[in-house]
């Protein structure tokens, strides 16, 4: 049923590393042209670390694990595209959807192709006013099902960041930061949060994936949260006073359910000027670049 890519098959058969990339950035995340700039940006970023990219998306109904160009540009550029979470995947095989994956689909069709390593921007989690929506990505359930290393900058600070630690640590998911003893806050270098654990070399990231397989004990991911520079993160007071007024808005507005997420973030990239979207794209091509280099080391190359 998956559709590999001849880069990507050759990947495999040489034993080189192999990246999972996300779709969604692609077709929802960022406007027109510069989204499609952006994907075959971070894919060189890969490639220029050694490893081999294999961005991940549903075309016609068909998984495709690693796109080529014409493939790419599809999903930067056309029309109806969906947003795909992996509870979608059947739906839009069956019935010959198109679509961007989410952090979920990304990670549940690499691992089902054989793909350890995968790089993100932010994971989704325990939505704010939990108590009261019940509101959580399905980003977390999946990733207690799947083996799957995740390079991430946090999870989007727009939600419960503590709620959604808490809720990692109860489903057994693994979270490390990267030379980093707090957890990162996604548009900020920095949460708040202390991890209980800090990784600081891709080697020994690979080392405990080994571990992992080494134990058995369970197929759940790695988490590695790796902060966005200070230099390049959003303005932390700027970041607070535009969320609260975003909150507010959602709020007065009645948005609901998967409507929130998208509405929150586009209130910020509008009301931050654009630097919101900059320290985005800033985290993701550092978890890359990261991700590329722990794939090596996997790799053993």
């Amino acid at each position: 049923m998956l559709i590999v890519s001849e880069e990507v098959r050759e990947a495999f058969a040489a034993g080189r590393p192999v990246v999972a990339l996300e779709s969604t950035i692609i077709a929802h995340g960022l406007p027109r042209p510069q989204n499609e700039q952006v994907a075959r940006e971070l894919e060189e970023a890969v490639r220029d670390e050694g490893a081999v990219p294999a961005t991940i998306a549903v075309l016609d109904g068909r998984p495709h694990v690693g796109l080529d160009a014409k493939e790419l540009e599809r999903v930067a550029n056309e029309d109806g595209i969906r947003k795909l979470g992996h509870r979608d995947l059947p739906l839009a095989i069956a019935t010959r959807a198109s679509g961007a994956t989410t952090v979920s689909a990304t990670a549940l069709l690499a691992a089902r192709a054989g793909i350890r390593v995968f790089a993100t921007g932010g994971l989704g989690g325990v939505h704010r006013q939990w108590t009261v929506t019940q509101d959580e990505s399905a980003d977390l359930g999946l990733l207690a099902r799947i083996k799957i290393t995740v390079v991430c900058a946090g999870v989007k600070s727009i939600l419960d960041v503590p709620a959604t630690l808490q809720r990692l640590e109860t489903l057994g998911v693994s979270v490390a930061g990267y030379r980093s003893t707090h957890f990162p806050g996604f548009y900020l270098s920095d949460s708040g949060l202390p991890v209980d654990w800090t990784l600081h070399t891709p080697a020994e990231v690979a080392d405990v994936m080994r571990a992992q397989d080494v134990l058995g004990t369970s197929d759940t991911a790695l988490i590695v949260a790796q902060p966005v520079p200070e230099s390049e993160q959003l303005d932390p007071e700027l970041h607070a006073r535009v969320l609260a007024d975003a909150l507010r808005a959602c709020d007065e507005q009645q948005v609901t359910g998967q409507a929130v997420t998208p509405f929150l973030l586009d209130h910020l990239v509008r009301h931050t000027g654009g630097a919101s979207l900059a320290a985005n794209l800033a985290a993701v091509r550092g978890n890359v670049r990261l991700a590329a280099r722990i794939a090596a080391a996997w790799a053993g190359v």
